[in-house]
Order: structure tokens, then C-alpha cells, then sequence
């Protein structure tokens, strides 16, 4: 495991894009495991400024999401696909036909996993898997329990995810209770893992995520098993370290 550290978010996001750009460089038509929410924002911009300038070409790239919202159509301003389409792929020369994200609608969970299992595998799986990390360990919507779900599956959001999801939402109940997501296995197959985290308030976890023991109750932790994990992190973030 290499750790870098960042000065501050812009920081992080450049060094970060950096590592990304670097393996669509060596190899076009790789296989990005890509995340959503505000930490990976930045990098997108970055990569988004050096494609604009000619320095990438995502012609041949293939994608695949963490996890997407269950009861999400995508057109809604709150799914992770249109998070995607509007923070990044709308802005790259990316084939939407060679993007992948679960699909929120399909109402049989078995069918979805199963078909998303199967996307990733016929990929030839996950080249470089870009991670945020949420501030009860989790990756994907992977939440602390009592063992490593092992491929995609249909979770129940704990509390504090939802409470922390909720300023996103227009009422309380609109924020969904279930989404699928990526297994730890699915995640730990990937060649390379890119884990980005910034702030003070990740600082706690990131500690444990990397000095701790490795336990289901802090998902993240299992990246101290993998052979080839970047952590990228600002001077907050890396605080108690």
C-alpha cells in the first residue's frame, strides 16, 4: 500500500486524477471502476480540463459504478447515473454504450446482481477502481456487518448513511432505503485500487481503515489485504496518522 499526501482537496483531486489519467494512457481501452459522491468531484474536473486540452482520449474506455440507488430511475436528479452523465461522462468522449452502472429500476434484486456480476466479468474485470470512503468505513454501499458481502447485492442502507444522504433529498423520505452494490470481492479482484479521502472528519476512520485490524465492521479495512492500493489523502484526512 502506497499512501500520498495531499496538501487540500485540490490537491488530492490532482494527484488522484493523475494516477487515473495514467492508466488510460497505458492502456486506452482499460476498465475504470468508478464512485460518485463529493470527493471524487474534483478529480472528474481534472480529468475533464486535460481531456478538453487533448491530453486524454476515453474513445476506448470502459466503465463500471460501484452502486446505484434501488427505486432510483435514472432521469432522477439524485441517481448515481446521473450523477455520472452530469459530473463526467457528458463532458468526455466516453461511449455511454460502454458505461455501466446497476440499474436502480429492475425490482428483482437476484436478476440485477446476477446481470451486473456478469457485466464486470465480461469486461475481464476492473483495471483501476477509484473508492471514497463513507465515515463508518464503508466502500460502495458496503456497511459495516458481521461479514464481507462477497459479489453485487441489494443492501439496506444503515441509519447513519441515510442521515448523511438526507441534505440531498427534498423530504426525509424521499432518500432511498436500499441500493445495490459491489461486493468486497468485486472490489478486491480489481488489479489496482485507488482509495481518494479528504477532510478532518474521515480522519477516525481512515486511521482504522489502515492501522486497525481487519474486520467486516469497517469494510475498508480489507484493503490492507490487496497487492496493489494507492490511498490518496489531504493533511486532514491524515491528521491522526
Amino acid at each position: 500500500m502506497r499512501i500520498y499526501r495531499a496538501k487540500d482537496y485540490s490537491d488530492m483531486s490532482r494527484k488522484a486524477a493523475n494516477i487515473i489519467s495514467a492508466q488510460v494512457i497505458m492502456k486506452p481501452d482499460c476498465v475504470l471502476g468508478l464512485a460518485t459522491g463529493s470527493t471524487p468531484i474534483g478529480a472528474y474536473k481534472q480529468l475533464i480540463e486535460w481531456y478538453r486540452k487533448g491530453d486524454l482520449d476515453f474513445s476506448e474506455v470502459r466503465s463500471v459504478n460501484l452502486d446505484e440507488y434501488r427505486g432510483l430511475p435514472r432521469e432522477n436528479d439524485q441517481s448515481y447515473y446521473y450523477f455520472m452523465y452530469h459530473n463526467f461522462f457528458k463532458d468526455i468522449n466516453i461511449s455511454m454504450d460502454n458505461t455501466n452502472i446497476p440499474d436502480g429500476t429492475e425490482p428483482d434484486a437476484d436478476k440485477e446482481c446476477a446481470r451486473y456480476n456478469h457485466v464486470i466479468e465480461s469486461l475481464g474485470g476492473i483495471d483501476l477502481q477509484l473508492l471514497g470512503l463513507g465515515h463508518n468505513g464503508h466502500i460502495g454501499f458496503n456497511e459495516p456487518s458481521d461479514a464481507f458481502e462477497k459479489l453485487t447485492h441489494c443492501v439496506d442502507l444503515t441509519e447513519s448513511t441515510i442521515e448523511a444522504n438526507k441534505r440531498f433529498f427534498e423530504k426525509a423520505e424521499d432518500v432511498p432505503r436500499q441500493a445495490y452494490t459491489m461486493g468486497i470481492q468485486n472490489i478486491m479482484q480489481a488489479r489496482k485500487i485507488l482509495l481518494i479521502v479528504s477532510g478532518e472528519s474521515k480522519a477516525k476512520i481512515l486511521k482504522d481503515v489502515l492501522c486497525g485490524p481487519v474486520t467486516p465492521n469497517v469494510p475498508a479495512s480489507v484493503l490492507q489485504l490487496h497487492n496493489d492500493v494507492i490511498v490518496v489523502a489531504d493533511e486532514a484526512a491524515l491528521s491522526l496518522m
